[in-house]
């Protein structure tokens, strides 16, 4: 099969690799859109150690089961392979699973490929009616929705319904969108690309190119000392900050103001079970909006994708791969 391989610094090259065969309560799912997302340019750019070359990034995906009882089905998959038995994932806390595994991280080849195996309950079928390109979606939209749940169960009731979410990327617009299809109608988007933040205008989202004032709600989905900075500043005393992104490990908190100030600090890694389920099921209702904001090219184009990307020539906040282009 075909796949976009991962082979070091800045370097990607399609290529022929061995087939996928599916193991013991797999199926094999025929890849028909792929995201490229934050995590897969930080290891683009060598700055993963997690996800060392050689290797198949990607773990954004929906596609078709070949095979099995389950041949023909229409699929967008949950990546976060988990053992279902340990505390946390008997009380529907997955991600904080101490044996996660996500496809795109050893021992496990990721989705920039024309297949991937993956187990029977990490799969979510998808109806007809809805594009898979739009599918593939519910990976990067389930991060931003299993922050924003956090951030508003962690709320103080009396605090007004307004969030500011720092990066205008894909998971700083799917925070956007989680949190009006969760009830909080004031957001905006604060983001320094001037190409992207007129791109998010023209969809109807709030931007601003430096964050003033003072917020309940902030998701900080770019994760950089700067950027740490700019909500332990803006967060409202007593207000929550939900921090997503993983830009840089440390530096920027304010921790005087945040412990003075009573400000609740949330780490949100990735998603539960549920999160991707209840995510997915926004998608195919429409709670989450017409999801037309990306991208597409053949997934033998992936390299230029991903140099495009590193000269800040998207505009678009997500880029969707297909396999088979």
């Amino acid at each position: 099969m075909k796949a976009l391989v991962y082979e070091g610094e800045e370097l990607l090259r399609y290529r022929d690799v061995p087939d996928v065969v599916a193991g013991q309560g797999e199926h094999l799912i025929q890849v028909e859109a792929v995201g490229i997302c934050g995590s897969d340019m930080h290891a683009y750019l060598g700055h993963d150690a997690r996800r060392p070359a050689p290797l198949i990034l990607g773990h954004e995906a929906a596609g078709v089961v070949v095979g099995g009882a389950m041949d023909g089905k229409r699929v967008t998959v949950n990546p976060l392979v988990t053992c279902g038995a340990c505390p946390a994932c008997t009380s529907a806390r997955e991600n904080l699973c101490p044996s996660r595994q996500i496809i795109s991280m050893p021992p496990r080849e990721g989705a920039f490929a024309q297949y991937i195996a993956m187990p029977d309950r990490n799969l979510v079928a998808v109806p007809d009616h809805v594009p898979l390109a739009r599918a593939a979606l519910a990976e990067p939209l389930a991060v931003g929705w299993h922050a924003v749940r956090l951030a508003l169960a962690a709320l103080h009731p009396s605090e007004e319904r307004s969030a500011l979410v720092i990066g205008g990327g894909a998971i700083g617009l799917a925070a956007a969108l989680a949190l009006r299809a969760l009830g909080v109608a004031d957001v905006t988007i604060t983001e320094p690309n001037a190409a992207r933040r007129a791109f998010l205008a023209s969809l109807g989202e709030r931007t601003v190119s430096q964050a003033e004032g003072q917020y309940p709600v902030m998701i900080d989905a770019v994760g950089y000392a700067a950027t740490r900075a700019i909500v332990s500043a803006l967060v409202n005393p007593g207000g929550v900050i939900a921090h997503v992104g993983l830009g840089e490990d440390e530096g920027g908190l304010d921790v005087r103001r945040m412990t003075l100030q009573e400000v609740t600090f949330i780490g949100t890694y990735t998603y539960t079970a549920q999160d991707f389920r209840d995510t997915a099921a926004a998608i195919f209702d429409g709670r989450l909006g017409a999801l037309d904001w990306c991208r597409h090219m053949p997934l033998s184009d992936g390299a230029a994708a991903f140099a495009a990307l590193r000269r800040g020539e998207i505009a678009e906040p997500k880029i969707i791969l297909d396999p088979w282009a």
